[in-house]
């Protein structure tokens, strides 16, 4: 039984809004890796049973933002040095296809909106405003991934999506002014057309930012969370 709601709310709404909420929450990093997530207090607050918020849990497992602990119930993910790492190694590859492909494949209305996304960028690092600073440079890649017109790419690339947001969230204090002008640079090569310049400056954008990121992981690693051991004890139990 669902706690009281709107009328006409279903339990696949509530799980919807409850996922919703924390999705922002962690990606705005209101949330903080490896903080633990109370069912209770969680429920209560957000107005839901227990059974559509496990789901929005599990959901936000999938994404990779929650890990669920035998015995100790939901924390956010640590998301440690070592995923950073594998982040990083997956986006180098990944970003400078989807730059090379959105440089040849891209059009008129693709280049406006990813200027627009470019503009937004710029205001809020004007107005040093953090939050905005990282849903505007998250949102610039996912632009690009979809000016790049392959399907295949962008299934590829959708699970990443959120912990790219989340990345860019965390790092926030790195020099905004810079990466700003790395994607005005990474901007001119795709509206240029240029495949291999923008290929290149994706790759160039994407390691400039590894070391910074590595160092700044370090302060929220939770070494007595183990991820791969949780997923492993998971599979053991059949959970």
């Amino acid at each position: 039984m669902t706690v009281a709601g709107p009328a006409g709310t279903g339990r696949g709404s509530l799980r919807d809004r409850a996922y919703d909420t924390l999705r922002r929450r962690i990606l705005e990093a209101q949330l903080q890796p490896g903080q633990r997530l109370v069912e209770r207090d969680l429920a209560a607050e957000l107005e839901v049973s227990r059974i559509p918020l496990r789901e929005a849990l599990r959901r936000l497992e999938a994404e990779g933002l929650v890990l669920l602990v035998p015995h100790r119930g939901a924390l956010v993910a640590p998301f440690t040095p070592a995923d950073v790492r594998d982040l990083f190694d997956v986006r180098e590859s990944l970003e400078s296809l989807a730059a090379r492909l959105a440089a040849e494949r891209s059009d008129a209305d693709g280049l406006a909106r990813l200027a627009d996304r470019l503009e937004a960028a710029r205001a809020a690092t004007r107005a040093e405003d953090r939050a905005a600073i990282a849903a505007a440079n998250a949102g610039f890649h996912t632009d690009i991934v979809e000016l790049a017109a392959n399907p295949l790419l962008t299934s590829m690339m959708r699970p990443l999506e959120a912990r790219t947001h989340w990345l860019f969230r965390l790092t926030a204090q790195r020099d905004p002014a810079r990466q700003c002008a790395e994607h005005e640079e990474l901007y001119a090569a795709i509206s240029a057309g240029d495949a291999d310049r923008a290929a290149a400056v994706a790759h160039a954008h994407v390691t400039d930012g590894r070391a910074e990121s590595l160092a700044l992981a370090a302060r929220w690693s939770h070494p007595e969370i183990d991820p791969q051991e949780v997923a492993a004890r998971r599979r053991r139990r059949g959970s």
